[in-house]
């Protein structure tokens, strides 16, 4: 990923696959932008319009708490544009019902058909627990929501009792005319078997991303200035990462190693 100080938004490239599990993986590369929540609602026009003009292929939002909707922020980027695609990654799935969120997706989808990639998570639960909305297990809930969410899009008549979603013969009278993707992701070992076992597993930046950028007040207090940092796809706190090259003993006549960068 590179930062663009002018813009104030993050290029990327991201790795565009086929859904897990599915024969003959492969993948290509798509050319994007990422839009900070910590910036101003306002400055989102000219920078949709001047990403669609230098022909990016994606746009991707973030819905951190407590910013910007991620949501608004789409429908408002898809109707400035003419070719973008846009994603938003990631929507936390306990600030949501699966109905409503299914609905607004498949409203977008309607009216910008192949534009529009969904993309959920579970949310960062310190952020979850300041509205009250913290669950007991995080990861089922996000299972729950993402096949209700998926079979909805689909066209389907949804009955289930689940530990987190209920829907009673639930089925949008306006589902997309193509069933689409609905990505997740997610960050720690855990998280990424159950959003791996889920079907599909993409987003902005992949489970890690990692980049250099100039500290800023925040990070000098946290004293995460002197490493490198990483963030969560959905909007996580930056956090120290341990340089492992300490750790290992120097060679003689052999250079030590440099961290491998993920997401590049």
């Amino acid at each position: 990923m590179w930062w663009a100080p002018s813009w104030g938004v993050v290029l990327s490239r991201r790795l565009v696959g086929r859904p897990c599990g599915s024969v003959g993986m492969g993948s290509t590369t798509a050319l994007g932008a990422v839009f900070r929540p910590q910036l101003p609602p306002e400055r989102l026009p000219a920078m949709a319009r001047a990403a669609d003009a230098a022909g990016l292929e994606e746009l991707w939002l973030w819905e951190d708490c407590f910013p910007e909707s991620g949501i608004a922020t789409a429908a408002a980027a898809l109707a400035w544009t003419e070719r973008l695609r846009v994603g938003v990654g990631l929507l936390p799935v306990p600030l949501r019902n699966v109905a409503l969120t299914s609905m607004k997706a498949a409203t977008l989808l309607r009216l910008f058909s192949g534009r529009v990639t969904p993309a959920l998570g579970h949310g960062v639960q310190d952020w979850m627990g300041q509205v009250g909305a913290r669950v007991e297990s995080p990861l089922t809930l996000l299972r729950e929501h993402l096949a209700g969410m998926r079979a909805l899009l689909g066209g389907e008549r949804m009955t289930v009792e689940g530990r987190y979603v209920r829907l009673d013969g639930v089925a949008l009278d306006w589902p997309p005319t193509a069933a689409p993707p609905v990505l997740a992701d997610a960050l720690g070992p855990k998280s990424l078997r159950a959003v791996g076992r889920s079907g599909r597993r993409d987003a902005a930046g992949g489970e890690r991303v990692r980049r250099r950028r100039a500290p800023g007040p925040a990070a000098h207090r946290r004293g995460t200035h002197r490493g490198r940092t990483h963030r969560a796809p959905s909007g996580g706190r930056l956090r120290p990462r341990r340089d492992r090259t300490r750790r290992r003993r120097p060679t003689e006549g052999r250079t030590s190693r440099l961290p491998r960068r993920v997401g590049a």
